[in-house]
């Protein structure tokens, strides 16, 4: 019996924010589902090329005020990025602060608005280490 990876899955509480927010990172809307009866919506956003590796965005129209408060344990979601540098001054050009900058050129941490704590991880080899980054101080918890 085959094992075949769908998508993850993260509840939102302001639907366009965090679209904007995954678009930043360079994913895009591949798959959108209303249910006018259940009223929510579930929004599938992958890099592209990679429409098989989705995030799925569950808003739900009335509000969520059964986030639970752990997340359900959840850690994060890793995005392997081209240039590590590169996507952590576009995030923080656009109000993303950068909780753990990439100080070894290599790896750096963000959150969503809905405080879900994304990773992002330099392709290949470590960028050699450069300002700003290498002396950034860690922000809040990521």
């Amino acid at each position: 019996m085959g094992l075949t990876y769908l998508h993850t899955m993260v509840r939102v509480k302001d639907l366009e924010k965090s679209m904007a927010f995954y678009a930043l990172l360079g994913l895009k809307e591949t798959r959108r589902y209303d249910s006018e009866a259940g009223r929510f919506s579930l929004i599938f956003m992958a890099p592209p090329g990679q429409e098989d590796r989705p995030i799925e965005l569950t808003y739900n129209w009335d509000g969520d005020n059964e986030l639970p408060s752990d997340s359900r344990h959840f850690g994060h979601l890793a995005y392997g990025v081209e240039d590590i540098y590169q996507m952590c001054q576009h995030l923080q050009d656009n109000g993303v602060v950068i909780n753990r900058p990439p100080r070894d050129g290599r790896m750096a941490f963000v959150r969503s608005p809905d405080n879900i704590s994304v990773e992002l991880l330099q392709n290949g080899d470590a960028l050699d280490p450069a300002e700003p980054w290498a002396s950034m101080e860690s922000t809040g918890h990521w």
